[in-house]
């Protein structure tokens, strides 16, 4: 079944008047739940306005939006619901954080929902754990915390809701590797144990190949690729032409493959070349 469904969506900023742009034009997309999907796409090309529209931050110009199978604007009113089945984290989300204790910021969405002081309480506790910090935390202010840390805690906030969607904006964005990593990795845990839906928009090739399984592809407001990470990193050439670095493995067994070498053409991780490396070695081994 589609979570996401996309018909002719079109998005048009300043309609009307000299600075009027199309940012999103008959853009038709199918994602279906339970996937971990990462969104690639140059600088402009629409990626943002895409993921606003899911959860009606922006409303389409044209088009329609489904959540679920149902129309997300068919009800202006209804809005509320959507938002709590749609987890939007915005880049450097810890700007965000506005509660006296780390309890009470990650309590804020739940509570909105109108639930049980002993369910809220329960997945204050549940978020904090998907994200690799112990209970303790809790108690303490988000402004005393490191920033990695107030990252972690922001992005809590959202799974706190339980969404059926979680979409993240560039979650990395100004840590060190090492936080990047960690952050990366406990979102892959969340997804796992959860089976929900996550979309993880991304300029690093490298985290989408990674952690992602299927990648969408965004160029000039249309979706130009959408398939498993596999096949879309196969398409070097394509990916180029748009612009898009590809992850430095894939480029490197490009290379050996434009030398004559007979390497595969679906590897775009360091553990996946380590692998068809032994396998070339075992293979001229036994030979």
């Amino acid at each position: 079944m589609s979570i996401i469904k996309t018909e002719n969506l079109t998005h048009t900023y300043s309609q009307g008047t000299p600075y009027e742009r199309v940012a999103l034009r008959d853009f038709n997309i199918e994602i279906e739940e339970g996937e971990f999907v990462g969104i690639i796409g140059h600088t402009g090309s629409g990626k943002s306005t895409f993921i606003q529209h899911l959860n009606g931050l922006l409303a389409p110009t044209e088009g329609k939006v489904y959540i679920g199978g149902e129309d997300l604007w068919a009800d202006k009113n209804d809005l509320r619901r959507f938002r709590f089945q749609v987890g939007l984290v915005f880049q450097y989300p810890e700007y965000q954080l506005f509660g006296e204790t780390v309890a009470a910021d990650i309590a804020f969405g739940p509570t909105n929902m109108g639930l049980a002081p002993e369910e809220i309480e329960r997945r204050v506790r549940e978020a904090i754990r998907f994200v690799g910090l112990g209970p303790e935390i809790l108690e303490k202010s988000p402004f005393e915390l490191s920033g990695g840390q107030k990252r972690r805690v922001a992005i809590a906030g959202v799974m706190a809701m339980s969404p059926r969607v979680l979409v993240l904006d560039e979650p990395t964005a100004g840590l060190d590797p090492r936080g990047r990593d960690t952050i990366l990795g406990e979102i892959r845990e969340y997804h796992e144990e959860q089976k929900n839906t996550v979309l993880l928009v991304s300029h690093s090739m490298e985290d989408i190949a990674q952690h992602a399984k299927k990648a969408l592809v965004i160029a000039d407001g249309r979706p130009a690729m959408y398939d498993t990470v596999e096949r879309i990193f196969a398409r070097t050439d394509e990916l180029t032409a748009m612009g898009l670095a590809v992850p430095q493995i894939s480029r490197v067994f490009a290379g050996l493959r434009a030398a004559c070498c007979p390497v595969p053409d679906n590897i775009y991780t360091v553990e996946g070349a380590a692998a068809a490396i032994l396998n070339a070695v075992k293979g001229g081994a036994d030979q």
